[in-house]
């Protein structure tokens, strides 16, 4: 059995760490010994009572300034590159790659004949040159890459590195999930999750708000309640007025919002960033929830259009205000639409993605 050493760049409550918690989890109950490295303060530390568990923290975090964030991320490649020389003469051992951002211990692994795998969260051929050098060094050190939708897997040279296995939701998330389409429809609530960036959407989600006012808006931003007040203060004041709108920051648990939700929205700009997957289109939907969400992008292989919710892009707000009046003024189509979600929902199991992760670091495919 094999001896995972992992390292994730950035722990908060995102999309990839919450996935990396899964994955872990799966093999530290399967009694693969973990080595975890990556900074402090998020989901991942709530890995932290298991006994095949060594953790290795350091310190990082995003700053507004990009030549110092890059200084920072810098310092934490010299470090993680020279951590995992510490491994070098040890047998059985995955280097496993959360994100592109990790390359120093990557480069690490291969150049102490480690298998090196990477988890591909992103796409970076659409993104700036400096994530394109990322990903070019990523298939070249890595001896498997997986990626989490087809339309991802796509942008890679086939080289047969590449497998693509879905996300799941971990049984501790969903098990605080009970759909109830009738009550959800009475609440006429539409839920969003998505940061402070300018292409998640949050701009949008405020307007349409305000042009929706029969509505109540809920918005939970992956940032610091301190950064969110700065935000609205400079872009947004009269939205601290509005009685159907409510701001929340950063959540250890998001699974009471979508209990409280009747529809959850996806406002990313396509222009600007596509999503490779949409895990909070997943969590959404395994709440029993109908979405909205942008017409491209490893999300978009998530949704029927007009079956388990709606593929409309940003730039047509006219649009998405018509689909969420259709969908929260006919009940009997939300319950139609909410029970495709739930079901569609059920088919990314954990048991299954987590089979075929242990079959990757296992080197059997």
């Amino acid at each position: 059995m094999k001896h995972i050493i992992c390292f994730h760049l950035f722990n908060d409550y995102s999309g990839s760490p919450k996935v990396l918690k899964t994955v872990l989890e799966g093999l530290l109950r399967k009694s693969y010994r973990v080595d975890l490295v990556t900074s402090k303060g998020g989901v991942l530390d709530e890995l932290m009572g298991y006994e095949n568990l060594h953790m290795h923290h350091y310190s990082y975090h995003f700053s507004r300034l990009h030549a110092l964030t890059m200084c920072r991320y810098t310092m934490v490649q010299v470090y993680t590159f020279l951590l995992a020389l510490k491994w070098m003469f040890q047998r059985d051992v995955v280097f496993y790659i959360n994100t592109l951002l990790p390359v120093g211990p990557a480069l690490a692994g291969r150049l102490t004949g480690k298998r090196v795998v990477y988890h591909y969260h992103e796409n970076a051929f659409i993104k700036g040159a400096f994530y394109r050098m990322l990903a070019q060094m990523m298939k070249r050190l890595a001896h498997k890459i997986i990626c989490v939708s087809n339309y991802q897997a796509s942008f890679l040279s086939d080289n047969g590195k590449a497998t693509v296995i879905p996300n799941a939701l971990t049984r501790d998330f969903t098990e605080k999930l009970h759909p109830d389409p009738r009550s959800a429809f009475r609440r006429k609530t539409i839920l969003m999750l998505s940061s402070l960036k300018g292409y998640k959407g949050t701009k949008e989600f405020i307007i349409l708000s305000q042009r929706m006012p029969q509505y109540r808006f809920v918005i939970v931003i992956n940032d610091t309640q301190e950064h969110i007040d700065t935000y609205v203060k400079d872009h947004h004041l009269h939205a601290t007025s509005q009685q159907n709108l409510k701001v929340f920051p950063r959540q250890n648990d998001v699974s009471p919002f979508y209990m409280q939700a009747s529809l959850v929205l996806n406002l990313s700009d396509k222009n600007q960033v596509i999503e490779t997957f949409g895990l909070t289109a997943l969590e959404a939907m395994r709440a029993g929830l109908p979405v909205i969400v942008p017409t491209v992008g490893g999300i978009a292989e998530m949704v029927v259009d007009g079956v388990n919710g709606y593929k409309t892009d940003v730039q047509e707000m006219d649009r998405i205000e018509r689909r969420i009046e259709e969908i929260l003024s006919h009940e009997d189509l939300y319950i139609w639409m909410a029970d495709n979600a739930l079901k569609h929902a059920l088919e990314y199991d954990t048991e299954e993605m987590l089979r075929k992760m242990e079959r990757v670091m296992e080197d059997e495919q």
